[in-house]
């Protein structure tokens, strides 16, 4: 399995590593505010590229 070129070791690395910085109560809240924004970005680049198919722009 590769993510961004990352295998499961190096995930596994990674979420360690944010569990030492963070502990294990803020990253339920670290990791839902990280989905929000992501999802905020996406419905940006979706809304954006669909109002230029349509004609219109946002101002």
């Amino acid at each position: 399995m590769n993510f961004f070129g990352l295998g499961i070791p190096e995930i596994l690395l990674i979420l360690f590593i944010l569990l030492l910085f963070f502990g294990k109560d803020k990253l339920p809240e670290l990791a839902k505010s990280i989905g929000h924004s992501f999802k905020e970005l996406r419905e940006g680049f979706e809304g954006g590229t669909k109002g230029e198919q349509n004609g219109t722009k946002k101002k």
